[in-house]
């Protein structure tokens, strides 16, 4: 699997977002994290990986600056790191972890609801229920890996919705970095986190499988919640838009990971949506959820409100279940 490298210019820099440019190489949408490849100009002579758009694989339908021939090179890393993440990969860099900087908490969580969510589209409607409460995002692998790839994630910062994000390894580029979950969950709780919303960034990983999809990680941030004192919330992958059998009603995504559930969870559930026999769920009344997502970027697969009701009303039942 080698990657996918080709070299070009720079020809327009479409838009600068934080931690994120939009640009164009040889006339191709392709996206640059100046955090990690630094500063790029119209141009200037880069190396960008294609293999994604090549293959005809995700969403996105770009490619992604590799490296900066130009003003790129020989960056200075940054100060006071011995900690490299995405280690010995051709990509790796030093990186400042949270866990260098702070003590290890006895039962850090203390009764905190962590809301373990499967799906970045799933965020916003979570989010929009936790109104006036302080939460932190933690972004787990299993789909995009830079936190900063998420336009959601800036427009909830925007808004004070978002107080802090954190970057599990192997994310990247969150407000703060750590290595592992438990350390995540414990920082966000020192920091002043009311909620803690754990999920994986843009994009997902899978195979159709059971066992093989980046949703799975929410199994294992709701077992180190349990583990920790908090109280873990799963927000449930709920479409009647989806054509594919196996995420109709309730995914199997969702049935995949409560089975690696090893304490208590609760399952949010909507009201008013018949529930199924063999999942215990809580039911959570929804009432106002379509006003309350209402300003807020809603999409999954294309699909909007209107077109998937169920799903942004399933993630919105998870926030209000953790806010009860």
């Amino acid at each position: 699997m080698p990657l996918g490298l080709r070299w070009g210019t720079v020809s327009a820099v479409r838009e600068r977002v934080d931690g994120l440019v939009r640009l164009e190489v040889d006339g191709d949408p392709c996206l640059a994290y100046p955090r990690l490849t630094g500063a790029v100009e119209e141009g200037d002579v880069v190396l960008v990986n294609t293999q994604a758009v090549e293959l005809g694989l995700g969403s996105g339908g770009f490619d992604v600056l590799y490296a900066n021939l130009t003003r790129g090179l020989r960056l200075p890393a940054t100060p006071d790191t011995h900690v490299m993440t995405l280690p010995y990969a051709p990509g790796q860099l030093a990186a400042r972890f949270a866990e260098q900087d702070e003590p290890s908490h006895e039962n850090p969580l203390a009764g905190i609801p962590v809301i373990c969510s499967g799906l970045h589209s799933q965020l916003a409607p979570i989010v929009a229920a936790l109104a006036r409460r302080r939460v932190a995002y933690v972004q787990l692998g299993g789909g995009a890996l830079p936190v900063s790839l998420s336009d959601t994630v800036r427009v909830l910062k925007s808004r004070r919705l978002l107080e802090l994000t954190i970057a599990v390894a192997p994310c990247l580029d969150g407000d703060v970095q750590c290595v592992t979950v438990a350390s995540a969950l414990s920082h966000a709780v020192a920091r002043g986190a009311e909620v803690v919303v754990c999920g994986i960034g843009p994009g997902i990983v899978g195979t159709a499988s059971r066992w093989g999809h980046g949703g799975l990680v929410v199994a294992e941030a709701a077992n180190v919640a349990h583990a920790l004192g908090g109280r873990p919330v799963l927000a449930p992958r709920i479409s009647f838009g989806d054509e594919r059998e196996r995420h109709r009603g309730l995914s199997h995504h969702t049935r995949s990971a409560i089975a690696l559930c090893l304490g208590a969870i609760r399952v949010a559930w909507p009201a008013g949506l018949g529930p199924p026999a063999d999942v215990e769920v809580v039911q959570v009344d929804v009432t106002g959820w379509e006003l309350a997502c209402a300003p807020l970027p809603l999409s999954h697969m294309g699909r909007g409100p209107d077109d998937d009701p169920w799903f942004f009303a399933a993630a919105f039942a998870a926030g209000r279940l953790a806010a009860a």
